[in-house]
């Protein structure tokens, strides 16, 4: 859990009148907001001791591309700042980087820590839900929600091995949650912690549009479960993700969900066949199943304008 940001800065960055200012506004914003928060300076180039600082719940922001490689290195959560006297703005070595230091909300840096750190997002709350990224220790709920039979009738299941499916989850996190910023998440209900099912946004090969996925465990099921969650999740890709369309594709015989889809707003376009479970019963590293006879499905396609 993130407790301190550090701002790591060139000894000369302390002459500019306005640097100066803005780091000290942005570090009183910080305690603020419940967190710790810090300055420290190099000196012709000497990187200060940082042991005061516990690399698993700090973050740093520097504005010296050298001496932040230096401290990834070390292990530390590093993050580039293009502004200060001494700035190097290629920071070739940070994922993240900061322009404009006091526009920076408190969130952008728990978020940014929490990438890190391999913590999941929380990307909303509703009234009896949170709504956060998946993790591979969700996986194993995850099987016993599709352990009906009843979940698999009109969507894909799981992979055979849950081995297959963690590996897949690890792949995920890093090539859709943190290159595209959005994906499917889990739902977990607020009264005790139990993961009830997922739901989120994807893009479907052959397709354009963003497209709204959900499920809910048997167990869960008529109790307005899906329908909170998509609400918010819409709402969401509205305001956050500024979608102005998203697209959900509907076994058509699971006219259940058709409906619910239609409170949801989204309006009947056409039917489409889709190609069902390219990856096959095995994990290899998103390649596609080798096939001679790719299985195709019947699916009514729904638009909802955002």
């Amino acid at each position: 859990m993130l407790r301190t940001v550090v701002f790591l800065l060139d000894e000369k960055d302390r002459e500019a009148t306005k640097l100066s200012g803005d780091i000290s506004e942005t570090m009183k914003y910080i305690k603020d907001c419940g967190y710790d928060s810090a300055a420290v300076y190099a000196c012709n180039g000497e990187l200060p001791e940082l042991s005061g600082f516990d690399k698993t719940t700090s973050l740093v922001i520097t504005d010296l591309a050298a001496a932040g490689k230096e401290l990834l290195d070390e292990g530390y959560y590093v993050v580039g700042m293009q502004e200060g006297i001494g700035a190097d703005f290629s920071f070739p070595e940070a994922k993240y980087i900061f322009s404009g230091i006091t526009d920076v909300e408190m969130d952008s840096f728990v978020k940014v820590y929490q990438r890190y750190a391999g913590e999941p997002w929380e990307l909303m709350r509703t009234k009896r839900l949170v709504i956060r990224e998946t993790t591979v220790e969700d996986v194993d709920e995850f099987y016993k929600l599709y352990a009906d039979p009843e979940m698999t009738r009109y969507m894909e299941g799981l992979f055979e091995d849950p081995e297959d499916e963690k590996r897949y989850q690890r792949d995920y996190i890093k090539k859709v949650y943190e290159l595209m910023g959005f994906g499917v998440w889990t739902l977990e209900r607020i009264e005790d912690g139990r993961i009830i099912g997922r739901a989120g946004y994807s893009v479907r090969n052959g397709f354009d549009q963003v497209e709204l996925g959900f499920l809910v465990g048997m167990e869960f099921q008529r109790q307005g479960y899906a329908l909170e969650a998509c609400s918010a999740i819409l709402d969401y890709g509205r305001d956050i993700l500024q979608f102005d369309s998203v697209q959900t594709l509907v076994k058509a015989e699971n006219t259940a969900s058709v409906r619910m889809c239609e409170k949801l707003g989204f309006e009947v376009m056409d039917e489409v066949n889709v190609e069902e479970n390219i990856y096959g019963n095995e994990y290899k590293g998103g390649k596609r199943a080798v096939s001679g006879n790719p299985k195709f499905g019947r699916y009514i396609r729904m638009i909802k304008h955002l």
